[in-house]
């Protein structure tokens, strides 16, 4: 309950902050575009909410026809701030370059005289009859001055300009981008081709591969399609085994148990593995109910073991430990359980769904860690907060001694959009 009213709250503050910086400046009080902008924004603060409580109280079939666009307000909500953010700058030099203008003295208004009209005088060039005060017709020419706008309202004029220019960007920007990142999140995962040299690693073992693919999310925006084109490609890599790092899920069995069947046709000469992720703790019937499931379809789940995979005559030791955030529960990771005791001569590869696990693999002496958990960063910038909580984004590093390589993931949460973080599988080829 606490998590949810924090992202109400931050959803309440981010929609004030759009009407504030959007909608105010750029309309008039009272009239229509406001009031319907407004009014707008209200109803779309309790979009994400009711996706959120409606899909636990009424289950996946709701939560699927609410997902789509609750999902996609939330990405171009978030682009929006993105850009309205940046212009912030650009905004005040124009407001600054407005008042500077207003504040300089305009040209000496001309008081030329100007024809009265009158018929009966005509041309002011003319001479007039006598009067009685004996004034002539010219004497009758108005010198009043122009009539123009007064400064007050040219300078809201010139305010609402900008301000209707920023929203005008800052919207175009946001559509943009998610109609980008929308295309590149739902289009085929990149193949990714990454060397890894292992010094304990047997000549005779080099070249073994190993397919990497982690959070795919299967959930309510994904389909039976999403799976079959990641085993179809996973498959297209002939790899000598497969291993999923965690996220596979965004639901219960039930709720999803056909979308994952397709994983039953992945093919490797030494299996295929899987250790938990963060969301498979999320569903309401826990992770067990999914390990069950994988091992009907012939995917081995490592909860904090290893497996011995021997190739043309050599060993190595092929470790899984469960997601950190099995911890409250007591099925969190135990590194001691998984590594303790192996022959410390062979290398060990070990599967752990979060970067941040590789600096308690390390005092194993772990020499590769395969993660995900990061999707890359998804929705640039937010690769640029990812190292606040993990010391690894994207790709192949080192830490504190352990190789470890991060994938961005084959699938998207939330929104299905990535920008600047296209969907992944790797493809890990063991050298010596």
């Amino acid at each position: 309950m606490g998590f949810l009213v924090t992202i109400l709250a931050v959803v309440v503050v981010v929609h004030c902050y759009l009407w504030w910086r959007l909608v105010r400046p750029a309309t008039r009080p009272g009239s229509v575009p406001r009031r319907v902008l407004t009014w707008g924004l209200v109803l779309l603060v309790f979009l994400l909410p009711l996706r959120t409580i409606g899909g636990q109280v009424f289950g996946m079939s709701f939560e699927r026809v609410i997902a789509w666009p609750g999902y996609m307000w939330l990405a171009i909500m978030f682009y929006l701030v993105v850009f309205t953010v940046a212009l912030e700058i650009p905004r005040a030099i124009a407001l600054w370059l407005a008042r500077r203008s207003e504040k300089s003295p305009g040209p000496v208004e001309s008081r030329e005289p100007v024809d009265s009209g009158d018929p009966v005088l005509g041309s002011p060039l003319a001479p007039g009859p006598s009067t009685g005060s004996g004034t002539s017709g010219a004497s009758a020419i108005s010198t009043a001055p122009p009539i123009s706008a007064g400064p007050e309202t040219s300078r809201v004029d010139r305010r609402v300009f900008i301000a209707r220019t920023a929203a005008t960007v800052a919207g175009v920007g946001a559509l943009a981008t998610v109609g980008y990142g929308m295309r590149t999140a739902m289009g085929d995962p990149v193949i990714e081709r990454i060397p890894v040299r292992l010094p304990k690693l047997d000549p005779r073992m080099s070249g073994l591969r190993i397919a990497v693919v982690s959070d795919i999310h299967i959930g309510p925006l994904t389909g039976k399609g999403h799976t079959e084109r990641i085993v179809r490609m996973v498959n297209g890599l002939q790899a000598d085994m497969v291993t999923i790092v965690g996220d596979l899920v965004d639901g219960t069995v039930a709720e999803l148990g056909q979308l994952a069947a397709p994983l039953r046709h992945l093919e490797s000469r030494y299996g295929a593995y899987f250790v938990t992720g963060n969301h498979e703790y999320y569903t309401s019937q826990g992770p067990q109910e999914w390990i069950e499931e994988l091992n009907s379809l012939g995917v081995r789940s490592l909860r904090n073991e290893r497996v011995e995979i021997a190739h043309a005559g050599a060993v190595l030791d092929l470790a899984g430990v469960n997601d950190l955030y099995g911890t409250p529960s007591g099925d969190g990771p135990d590194l001691e359980k998984a590594l303790g005791g192996r022959d410390a001569a062979r290398p060990v590869v070990l599967l752990a769904h979060q970067p941040v696990q590789v600096r308690q693999a390390a005092g194993y002496g772990v020499d590769l860690q395969l993660s995900g958990h990061t999707h890359g960063g998804q929705m640039a910038p937010f690769n640029l907060a990812v190292p606040l909580q993990q010391p690894v984004v994207a790709g192949l590093d080192t830490v504190d001694g352990t190789q470890i390589y991060v994938t961005r993931g084959a699938g998207y949460w939330g929104p299905p959009v990535r920008v600047g973080a296209p969907p992944e599988i790797t493809l890990i080829e063991l050298r010596a």
